[in-house]
């Protein structure tokens, strides 16, 4: 028995060496065959990659020749271009040589015929001096004696001849003058047809009911107080059916009222707030209607050129009048006139038409400084580089300047053609829209007052004050004070009331 396990244990291990004999052959085989394939393998790939580099050289090498090729063409086209250059120069220069050398050659020349013609010059001087000898020898006189005899023979004549003609033209001047001037004039003015201008200083806002009215008052008033405020207008609201009243003599504040007013109705929210909101929309819709009306004007007229700020100010003119004739179309018929004018004397029509419009542009500025209205429009005319006779005719068309050029005095007649018409003008609304001017004015010049409004047609001046820089008691005491100097310096009918308007507003946004 144990003989037997001896056995089988000798022969397990016998045959577990034999297994591991054979195991390591194969594996030994195995291994040797894999090196020697991936020792092939790697053999291929180098050469592949060599292959592959001496493709890579070859073509960096093309390339390369490519780019010198390219290089050395244009060198030798650079060199050639300059080859025919150096040709070229030298033979300019050749050419330059050879007319210096004809040049020269005729230099030469000239000298010999410039001492020929001295030498003959000085024999032709010796020849008259000795023939005015001769002369002076048989007449008796000096050379000078007989040339002043001679002139003064002919000034005689020439005096007594022209003398004769000039007063046969100032007989004609005289004869013809005051025709041609009467014709020229009336011509003009039967050339030029427009309607007679009439100013008011109320306008009727029509409404479609009278419940409307009570909207527009608002509860206590205070819409109503509110539209007064923000536009200087006067807004009455009587027994008269379907109709308001905004009176006011600037017609800006009138037309800014009656579209705020228009808006207000048509959108249906009216209250303090909305009104000051629509209010100030209103206001530059008016100012861009101000400029759309300069530049239709300047296009109708056929003036191109105008300095965007004298477009708009030919544009405000339609809201501004001269005793009672509207500005802008005053100044439009003074354009006409003085263009037809200038064309009767044979002067250049675009600029005397150029120099009519502009003409009454000092009655329309922003500021409008203690200046004559003809200076102020000249210096304005000057500041945006109009034409030296077109600024001359602006500020002497009612003599504050002297007149340089032609234009202005057509300028001036042709004004007063255009105010002196029937129907034109009407001192008594001018002067009544100056005085409300001068009372809005003389309150605005104290400090702390924002806005001023002549109402109630000079019977009431409604003043508005900061209320940071004003006070209740500097209020009163504004108010007095305006009153007395209102009295002191100023001449009107009956009294006038001055209110002092002061109040405080607190705004936030809820965002």
């Amino acid at each position: 028995m144990g003989f037997t396990i001896i056995i089988a244990v000798s022969t397990f291990v016998l045959g577990g060496f034999i297994s591991y004999s054979l195991w390591s052959k194969l594996l030994v085989g195995k291994r040797s065959k894999i090196i020697q394939e991936a020792e092939a393998e790697a053999e291929v790939i180098r050469k592949e990659k060599i292959l592959q580099a001496k493709e890579k050289f070859l073509q960096l090498k093309t390339e390369h020749e490519k780019v010198l090729t390219e290089k050395n063409s244009r060198i030798a086209q650079i060199e050639n271009k300059t080859k025919q250059r150096e040709v070229v120069i030298n033979q300019k220069l050749e050419e330059l040589q050879r007319k210096h050398k004809e040049v020269d050659v005729i230099r030469e020349n000239l000298n010999g015929q410039m001492e020929l013609i001295e030498k003959r010059s000085e024999e032709l001087d010796k020849m008259h001096k000795s023939q005015i000898e001769k002369l002076e020898l048989i007449s008796g006189l000096s050379a000078e004696e007989a040339k002043n005899q001679l002139i003064e023979s002919l000034k005689a004549e020439a005096k007594t001849s022209a003398m004769s003609y000039i007063n046969e033209i100032v007989d004609e001047a005289k004869m013809t003058a005051t025709k041609e001037s009467k014709r020229i004039v009336v011509q003009t003015i039967q050339r030029v047809a427009t309607e007679a201008a009439i100013e008011n200083s109320v306008t009727v806002f029509n409404i479609d009911s009278d419940e409307i009215k009570g909207r527009i008052i608002g509860r206590e008033g205070r819409n109503i107080r509110a539209l007064e405020a923000a536009t200087g207008v006067e807004i009455i609201v009587d027994d008269t059916p379907e109709a308001i009243i905004l009176s006011a003599f600037d017609p800006v504040r009138r037309e800014i009222a009656r579209l705020a007013l228009h808006q207000l109705v048509t959108d249906g929210r009216i209250h303090p707030a909305r009104i000051e909101e629509v209010v100030q929309k209103v206001q530059k819709q008016v100012e861009e209607e101000i400029v759309e009306v300069g530049k239709r004007t300047a296009i109708d007229l056929g003036i191109h050129g105008l300095h965007p700020e004298l477009i708009r100010l030919v544009g405000k003119m339609k809201y501004r009048s001269s005793y009672g004739q509207n500005l802008l179309q005053h100044s439009r018929e003074v354009a006409n006139l003085s263009a037809i004018m200038a064309t009767e004397l044979g002067l250049n029509p675009k600029v005397a038409k150029r120099a009519g419009l502009l003409h009454d542009i000092g009655k329309v500025p922003d500021d409008e400084p203690e200046l004559p209205h003809a200076v102020l429009g000249m210096k304005l005319a000057e500041k945006y580089k109009e034409k030296p006779e077109i600024c001359n005719a602006i500020g002497s068309h009612h003599d504050e300047i002297e007149m340089t050029t032609l234009f202005a005095p057509i300028v001036q007649v042709c004004d007063a053609i255009s105010g002196a018409r029937p129907g034109a003008r009407r001192e008594v609304v001018e002067s009544y829209i100056k005085r409300l001017k001068e009372m809005e004015d003389l309150a605005l010049s104290y400090p702390g007052v924002l806005k001023t409004f002549a109402i109630q047609a000079g019977r009431e001046l409604r003043v508005i004050v900061g209320s940071e820089k004003v006070s209740d008691e500097d209020a009163n005491k504004l108010s007095f004070e305006i009153a007395k100097k209102i009295q002191d310096e100023m001449t009107y009918p009956g009294q006038v009331k001055i209110t002092v308007i002061r109040e405080t507003r607190a705004i936030s946004y809820a965002k």
